[in-house]
């Protein structure tokens, strides 16, 4: 897992892991999980791909445009 930069400074995000068609994310309290294609659909989990890059935003986007359309919790 890559550590989530989180240059806000305010993210529950703590890393996260980028497939070809998904991007997995564990927040502080160590919980995972995979959005991929078939769950979020590809414009949004692209979008998060794009974020988590940045280390800001992921929380946001994931509270606000998918937050339970997750394939599973690891």
């Amino acid at each position: 897992m890559e550590p989530y930069k989180n240059l806000n400074e305010n993210s529950s995000v703590h890393s996260y892991e980028i497939e070809e068609d998904s991007i997995t994310v564990q927040f502080n309290d160590g919980d995972a999980y995979v959005y991929n294609y078939g769950s979020a659909g590809s414009d949004n989990v692209e979008q998060m791909k794009t974020l988590a890059a940045l280390g800001t935003g992921l929380h946001s986007f994931i509270n606000n445009k998918v937050r339970n359309r997750y394939a599973y919790k690891v």
